[in-house]
């Protein structure tokens, strides 16, 4: 049984998930407003979070942001009306598992909620094989990229990894872990992202009972836990100036010192830092310490995003489809023409991540051994229709025009015209839905 927090404003809908959670064991707690989930965090203890993305005062990524601030660990979903890609790509930044599209398919609900919860306390992890469930590419990009993990992995050079969101960032620094000489040590990864400023320190370097307000016991930092192997920090540039000096300072003099101490602990690690911004151009807006810059900087490996990887994208499709069969017990062995044009010209601004995700959910959502196009995400459908549309503007206003009503459109089809229906998925109402319908032509 998990605690879960549902963050929804739609109180009939949050009343079906609360039934229907509850049924399969959960214990489950409704708030409506964003403040609210705030208060709920601070003074209770939740497995997980189920959160709306548009809500009457803010949006879930004001939640993710509370509770990094906090410094809680707890896996959120985020959920969204006909998703927009990015918008989940940017709450996955910010620290979410996963996110899910309304109408909630029941089976891809608990297949969600069931991976978060299943990967609840994987903040910090030793080494594991995790080969079997990737697949590098053939593509010539591919070769090059792994030409240069072979070539830096048997030393001891700092590695930045640069890539975008969902491009494998973790699976690259865990290979060159693997690959390296201290394979046989601990592998320790830090999300700094979800770090916050006041709870870094201590995260990173351990502190002292009585070093500050709620430290009651000693506390060994990530840093000795990865002492002999590899530290990986994810998303190095959210680290405040304050303990960007504290790492500096210890990659340079191999010591630490835990917070309320004044002990200085030897250690050995091998740093690998990651991130989806140029730490180049943060540095020079003063945001990312030059000394440090170059100390971390030894050598870098630049990932591609999906959409450049070429014939490389069927080969992940085939394997991903392969690790959804096994994991769902399903049997998918083709899917249809239709389906794998759309999978093929979808531009995947979410990268390896996003092709899981849908993979897997198309896999859940096709009981037989063919996988048709309906159990893909229709905001791929708008996506790809839209890029393919003669005299494609790049006029700003005409391409929101254009999205929106392909998007109305798209939603009244798929309601059968229940213009109710549609305009609570849409979130508007209906005198909005119909003085839009009219403006773009829409029967």
């Amino acid at each position: 049984m998990a605690r879960i927090l549902i963050l929804e404003d739609d109180t009939t809908f949050a009343q079906l998930l609360e039934g229907f959670l509850t049924k399969n064991g959960h214990e489950i707690t409704l708030v409506t407003q964003v403040k609210q989930s705030f208060k709920q965090v601070e003074n209770n203890e939740f497995d997980l979070l189920l959160i709306d993305y548009r809500l009457p005062d803010g949006t879930g990524l004001e939640v993710l942001t509370h509770i990094r601030n906090l410094g809680l660990f707890i896996p959120v979903i985020v959920m969204t009306s006909f998703n927009d890609v990015r918008t989940a790509v940017r709450s996955i930044q910010l620290g979410a598992f996963d996110y899910i599209t309304k109408p909630v398919n029941p089976d891809e609900l608990l297949m969600v909620i069931k991976n978060s919860l299943a990967k609840k306390d994987l903040k910090s992890v030793e080494p594991k094989e995790t080969n079997s469930d990737f697949i590098k590419g053939k593509s010539a990009i591919a070769d090059k990229l792994y030409e240069h993990i072979n070539l830096v992995a048997p030393t001891d050079m700092s590695v930045i990894i640069q890539g975008e969101s969902g491009t494998g960032k973790e699976f690259a620094a865990r290979t060159l872990h693997q690959q390296s000489k201290r394979s046989d040590k601990p592998f320790v990864a830090i999300d700094c992202g979800a770090l916050s400023k006041d709870l870094a320190a201590s995260e990173l370097f351990g502190h002292v009972k009585g070093a500050f307000t709620g430290a009651v016991n000693d506390k060994k930092g990530q840093f000795e836990a990865a002492n002999g192997g590899t530290l990986f920090l994810d998303e190095v540039g959210n680290l405040s100036y304050e303990v960007q000096v504290k790492l500096l300072r210890a990659l340079q003099e191999r010591v630490i010192q835990p917070l309320g101490s004044t002990k200085q602990i030897p250690v050995n690690v091998r740093i690998i830092t990651a991130t989806n911004d140029d730490l180049a151009s943060s540095m020079q807006q003063g945001e990312f310490r030059e000394d440090l810059y170059h100390r971390l900087n030894e050598f870098k490996i630049q990932l591609p995003p999906l959409r450049d990887r070429g014939g490389d994208l069927e080969l992940f499709i085939n394997h991903f489809i392969q690790l959804s069969n096994r994991d769902l017990e399903r049997n998918v062995k083709s899917v249809s023409n239709e389906a794998k044009t759309l999978l093929l010209n979808y531009d995947w601004p979410g990268n390896l991540r996003e092709l899981s995700n849908v993979i897997k959910r198309m896999v859940l959502l096709s009981p037989g051994d063919v996988a048709q196009i309906s159990a893909l995400p229709d905001e791929m459908v708008i996506s790809v229709r839209h890029q393919s549309a003669p005299g494609n503007s790049s006029d700003l206003k005409a391409v929101n025009e254009q999205n929106e009503k392909a998007l109305i459109t798209e939603t009244l089809i798929k309601v059968r015209h229940n213009k109710s229906k549609a305009a609570k998925i849409l979130n508007i109402d209906r005198k909005t839905l119909y003085a839009k319908m009219e403006r773009y032509g829409i029967e």
